[in-house]
């Protein structure tokens, strides 16, 4: 195991294919979105980049726990001027509580009692399993989108102890490469599955 992994890490594959820039990454700071709440201690972003690394559009034998699939997703968002109408939503995702901020999503039971690993922010219509399926690493469950509390198309994945998303807790994640070595992906790191 990395020396700078914490006990109790959970170990997943990357959940898309292509090539994605980490942010928030819990190698940068611990919360990795500045909070606890809701699990996401130790949560992370993948954001699909062209070869130059630019954002670019994009598309994971656990037990899917949860899913949501009919969230509108957001327009893309660069200019501060634009963002005024996502911030002024802001409050009601909040108050919507963890599926208002995730947004379309999978959570997927690593075992019959956790922990639980949600994928979220994924385009509408496009979620591929139901509660009660069975997945593997490599199974598709949905395609990267802009739902929830985001501002551009990524993926977020968060290891959580509970589905009680008030009172659950963030466990550390880390990601194992295609040749088997494990790591937690770094602050603006462009990663490859």
């Amino acid at each position: 195991m990395h020396s700078g992994l914490r006990t109790g890490t959970v170990f997943l594959a990357l959940p898309f294919r292509g090539r994605w820039r980490v942010e928030n990454s819990p190698g940068r700071r611990i919360p990795s979105h500045g909070t606890t709440a809701f699990g996401s201690t130790y949560a992370i972003d993948f954001v699909n980049v062209d070869e130059g690394g630019r954002s670019a559009p994009f598309t994971w034998r656990s037990m899917v726990a949860a899913a949501l699939d009919h969230e509108p997703d957001h327009a893309g968002r660069r200019s501060q001027l634009v963002l005024l109408p996502y911030m002024l939503g802001q409050a009601k995702r909040a108050r919507d509580g963890a599926a208002g901020l995730a947004g379309n999503h999978v959570v997927i039971a690593v075992s019959d009692y956790g922990p639980f690993v949600l994928v979220a922010h994924l385009k509408r219509d496009t979620v591929q399993v139901r509660v009660g399926d069975e997945v593997s690493a490599l199974d598709p469950i949905g395609r990267c989108g802009n739902s929830g509390n985001s501002t551009e198309p990524h993926v977020h994945v968060q290891v959580s102890d509970s589905t009680d998303w008030a009172r659950s807790n963030g466990v550390p994640l880390a990601f194992r490469g295609a040749d088997g070595a494990i790591w937690l992906p770094e602050e603006s790191e462009i990663v490859r599955a």
